[in-house]
């Protein structure tokens, strides 16, 4: 059994916690491939960072650093600064072993403060780029934010928590095959619950003739920015009416229509173009790329840019045949 260990550092995000070992489950149960993951910590107790502030109890210390296969980095309260003498020795130790390390969001500050970046290429999140190419100029940084493999050493932004650097390990030790499963496994389940919510909308404004050229209104103006009068003036029916017939009928008000469609119009233009999210999130209709992967993340547990891979990788296992773009 491959071991993992997490290094973890007080401020570190809550999900920066449990966002490893989630996947390497996901592994385990779809593909029954086995890793350990280790917690591993300088002191006895960490605290994550706000707002989910906890106390955590580390079961063990720098020393289970010793035999694992991959060490994961996480962003933490403090990464900007100089990391303690024994983090930095501990990470230099496993990168002598041959362990892989893993940089999450600004935790590539923690690991380019151990040299051991200098001459490679790396990343971190989007605003912390120019700061981390000014305080170590020998790293070569990718400002894009998306994951950089330079040798024994991968990168990312975090934005959800190191999926996407797990799912790289998982693909090195394993293949695309175990990759595309462990990401079916993972999605498939939030994807059919919003799937669900759809089609109980759906049901319920084709129940309701009245309704019906507004909603086919509202599918063709996703891109534009809409509020509620804007749909009650087209529907000829005020905020107050057109609230309870959406509800009376779907169990769900105007808004919640309109967000259901702009994630299935993502969902789609994912699946289907290579649109960068940005242009994607434009033409949903939603006010930003962040905004998007909120909401997108909260629908379906992953976002965008991991939804768009999982669902090609598990295509090209699915049917290994060339597709037509």
């Amino acid at each position: 059994m491959s071991v993992v260990a997490l290094l973890a550092l007080d401020g570190m995000p809550a999900h920066q916690l449990s966002t490893p070992g989630m996947v390497l489950a996901a592994a385990h149960d779809s593909a029954r491939v086995g890793y350990e993951l280790r917690v591993c910590a300088p002191a006895r107790t960490f605290t994550t960072g706000a707002p989910a502030a906890l106390t955590v109890t580390a079961p063990w210390g720098l020393a289970g650093l010793a035999d694992a296969a991959a060490v994961i980095v996480p962003g933490h309260a403090d990464a900007l600064g100089d990391p303690p003498a024994e983090v930095v020795a501990a990470l230099r130790a496993a990168a002598e072993r041959g362990s892989r390390l893993l940089a999450v969001g600004t935790g590539t500050f923690t690991l380019a403060a151990t040299g051991l970046l200098d001459g490679r290429r790396a990343t971190t999140t989007w605003q912390h780029a120019a700061e981390l190419a000014a305080r170590h100029p020998r790293v070569a940084v990718d400002p894009e934010g998306a994951p950089v493999a330079d040798g024994p050493f991968l990168t990312g932004a975090g934005v959800h928590g190191g999926l996407d650097l797990v799912l790289a390990l998982i693909e090195r030790d394993h293949g695309p095959r175990v990759v595309a499963a462990t990401l079916r496994h993972l999605l498939r389940p939030l994807l059919a619950e919003a799937s669900s919510a759809q089609e109980e909308i759906d049901r319920g404004i084709a129940a309701t003739a009245g309704l019906e050229p507004t909603v086919r209104w509202l599918e063709a103006n996703l891109h534009r920015p809409l509020a509620l009068t804007d749909i009650a003036a087209h529907a000829r029916l005020s905020v107050r009416s057109l609230n309870r017939r959406f509800r009376d009928h779907t169990g769900h008000s105007p808004l919640q229509y309109l967000l259901h469609a702009r994630l299935e119009r993502a969902r789609h233009l994912l699946e289907e173009t290579d649109e960068p999210v940005e242009r994607v999130a434009e033409r949903a209709g939603f006010s930003s790329p962040e905004s998007l992967r909120r909401h997108f993340r909260r629908a379906t547990g992953a976002v965008p840019r991991a939804y768009r891979t999982a669902h090609r990788k598990a295509r090209r296992t699915d049917d290994p045949r060339p597709h037509q773009r």
